[in-house]
């Protein structure tokens, strides 16, 4: 009886313990987070682990490229809406390569914004960025415009175009851009539709998508830095 209670009292001190340590770790994480749930606040100090996990697991990592083909429907004739209700034309874009993500305030891999606005300043003037918040999985991302484009701006610094909150699955009501990447007739090659949060299409300077990596796809990672030196 009383070896139990001694291993009752080890366990409990190790999971206070592990509870002390993980409560200073996430704080530490997000000493410059500000308008974060605690949720938020768990979910960027474990995105390494998750990254390290779906690594091992070999989830959410699927990498898809094709050579360059001419799209039957032009990626320029494209138009989508910023978060602040403009029109954003995407003939402007012509000559850069272009990564589209769809995004999501309270997704595992949200912390990847970081990483995303290191890659468009590492790459800036070849490769412009464009963020689709969509709210398609787990209702994720369950915010109204404003309070995402604050979200972003306070917690990463986002400096890239981020869109309005739309549907990014296909769809009825799917966005014309989402709707021209995952439809082969429109793109040349691919029908494969983001299948979490933070999946990433890649566009080169021609306006023809070569490329469709998977959320666990790091921004900075070498898959995506070669695909955009290609």
């Amino acid at each position: 009886m009383v070896d139990e209670m001694k291993r009752l009292q080890q366990i409990t001190k190790a999971i206070v313990v592990g509870v002390i340590i993980i409560a200073v770790y996430t704080v530490y994480i997000n000493k410059n987070s500000t308008n974060m749930t605690a949720r938020q606040k768990l979910l960027k100090a474990f995105y390494p682990a998750l990254m390290w996990i779906t690594k091992i697991t070999g989830s959410n990592i699927a990498n898809l490229k094709n050579e360059p083909v001419q799209s039957p429907v032009s990626f320029y004739s494209l138009q989508t809406t910023l978060i602040d209700g403009s029109t954003f034309d995407l003939a402007g874009l012509k000559g850069k390569k272009v990564l589209l993500v769809n995004t999501a305030s309270d997704c595992g891999y949200t912390a990847q914004y970081e990483d995303l606005e290191k890659l468009y300043n590492f790459k800036k003037g070849k490769l412009v960025i464009l963020a689709f918040p969509a709210n398609d999985f787990q209702k994720q991302e369950s915010k109204d415009d404003h309070s995402i484009a604050e979200f972003c701006k306070r917690n990463y610094g986002i400096s890239f175009p981020l869109m309005k909150k739309s549907k990014v699955v296909i769809h009825s009501t799917q966005n014309k851009v989402y709707d021209w990447l995952t439809d082969k007739d429109k793109n040349g090659w691919n029908s494969n539709e983001p299948s979490w949060n933070f999946c990433k299409y890649l566009v080169n300077e021609k306006g023809n998508l070569t490329h469709f990596f998977e959320s666990s796809e790091s921004p900075m990672g070498k898959n995506i830095l070669a695909a955009i030196e290609e």
